[in-house]
């Protein structure tokens, strides 16, 4: 277990040799990747961007009985910590129990950067055992925690002999990585160390899903072959996390999110990796089912399961497609993600005339699960496929030469850029809602609705000025004219 499990994580761009920036199709994109020939880029200014101290802190604020320390200014802090309402909407969604706020931030200050902020933050944790009594506290990092140079490790080893719990630093310093999604591999890596634990008893009906928030769908898509999903983590006791180990298998609902961790599990105690693409769109949930089937033993039940499923859809499904004829979309989100959206997108019968993806992993921690490849095999080469690590003036430039019949995006601000142009936009987040065969017409359905509020769309697009030259604007200008290092 030792040579799997460490203090720390290697950073993305040097494990899974991930890159920034693209301009190509996401044929040439995935050859490419297979001799990492590609550079991560060098962008000469930056509008916006994520820190993956957000997403470290995410994964471990979002466990029920655990604590969080943020060794950090408060704005790092604040910037974070405004996920509580949503956990807690989270619980509620879960039938789980109503969800507290259970973090502190140490409040670095001038002179914490001077003299040391070692003693502020065994304060701090120890703080959060008065005020919580949590089962589990993780130190998060940041930039000013890094520079400074403490320890953060070696506290979070003396203040858990001290208290008699699992307290781990999460290192997740924002400059370490220019890779946001390097922060749930942190975050992983925490839990892994404290909540893994040997199987007591094998579950055979059990699958691992690494997910966000958002409702339930896997419930009933499992439910086909008999089987119940394992949320994790988000809501989820420190106990219940640390039963793992004994799934049957593991998935996830995005392949960034979760394939590190899934890949130490299956190292570790042999929780095998569901290694088929996740459940979006009629092709990736039958192969997704048949592979969850072929890890269970259930493959004499899953190919009527999959035809019962075919044959309860095939009439709205078939509607849709009718519709759709001739509509085309254009996806923007993190890199697996939008994969799943484009596999949803292309059964309903939509044309996916564009890809915008927020980095692209040049390798994956499991070299059999591959995204990009998924997406070429099923639904041919994807012509316009674009890296940018959401940067609008960027992606105007895209959405401009397209012109697309409407947009879908992961994160809720960057719908107003579809609607600044007068495309219809819908901010899919995470709500799960378009897992499985009822999710794809679940979409389909949205999008229809959505499509018939054009005229709004092109109203405000009417009243709409944006902060960029008339050179800039034009349709020939390149869209990649402020990246270099390539």
């Amino acid at each position: 277990m030792s040579v799997l499990l460490k203090d720390k994580v290697e950073i993305r761009e040097n494990r899974l040799h991930t890159i920034l920036t693209f301009n190509g199709d996401a044929k040439s994109l995935d050859e490419a990747s297979r001799d990492n020939k590609l550079k991560i880029g060098r962008f000469k200014f930056s509008q916006c961007g994520n820190c993956q101290e957000g997403c470290a802190f995410m994964q471990v604020y979002s466990i029920h009985d655990a604590a969080v320390v943020s060794h950090s200014p408060i704005g790092c802090y604040a910037n974070v910590s405004e996920r509580w309402n949503g956990m807690a909407n989270v619980a509620k969604i879960r039938g789980k129990d109503s969800f507290s706020h259970h973090a502190i931030c140490t409040n670095i200050q001038e002179s914490d950067t001077i003299y040391g902020g070692a003693k502020k933050l065994r304060h701090a944790i120890e703080e959060a055992y008065k005020r919580y009594s949590p089962k589990v506290i993780y130190v998060t990092t940041s930039c000013a925690s890094g520079i400074v140079g403490d320890d953060v490790h070696s506290v979070a080893k003396e203040m858990s002999a001290e208290l008699g719990i699992p307290v781990f630093a999460v290192e997740c310093e924002g400059f370490k990585s220019r890779i946001w999604s390097t922060g749930f591999d942190a975050a992983f890596n925490g839990i892994l160390n404290t909540a893994l634990k040997a199987p007591e008893k094998k579950q055979e009906d059990l699958v691992n899903v690494f997910n966000f928030s958002g409702v339930d769908t896997f419930t009933p898509l499992l439910k086909t072959i008999n089987l119940r999903p394992n949320y994790l983590v988000e809501t989820r006791s420190f106990e219940e996390i640390s039963t793992m180990s004994e799934a049957a298998c593991t998935s996830t609902i995005c392949e960034t999110l979760g394939t590190f961790v899934a890949d130490r599990l299956e190292k570790i105690y042999g929780v095998p990796q569901v290694r088929a693409p996740a459940p979006y769109g009629i092709q990736w949930t039958d192969r997704w089912l048949r592979e969850v089937a072929k890890l269970t033993g259930r493959e004499s039940i899953v190919e009527e399961a999959i035809k019962k499923e075919h044959e309860r859809i095939a009439p709205e499904l078939n509607e849709l497609r009718e519709f759709f004829k001739g509509k085309k979309v254009y996806i923007f989100s993190g890199a697996s993600y939008a994969h799943n959206m484009a596999s949803v997108c292309y059964d309903l019968g939509l044309e996916v005339i564009g890809i915008t993806t927020y980095h692209h992993d040049q390798q994956y921690d499991t070299k059999e699960i591959n995204t990009v490849k998924y997406l070429v095999e099923t639904m041919g080469n994807v012509p316009n496929y674009t890296i940018c690590n959401k940067q609008p003036y960027q992606v105007i430039k895209f959405l401009s030469k397209l012109s697309p019949d409407f947009l879908i995006v992961r994160h809720q601000a960057l719908t107003v850029l579809g609607y600044k142009l007068g495309i219809p936009s819908i901010m899919e987040g995470d709500s799960n809602k378009c897992v499985g065969y009822d999710g794809t017409i679940d979409l389909g359905r949205r999008i229809q609705k959505i499509l018939k509020t054009r005229k709004l769309y092109e109203n405000i697009a009417r009243n709409v000025e944006f902060p960029y030259t008339e050179w800039w604007l034009k349709k020939d200008t390149d869209p990649f004219a402020f990246v270099g290092g390539l």
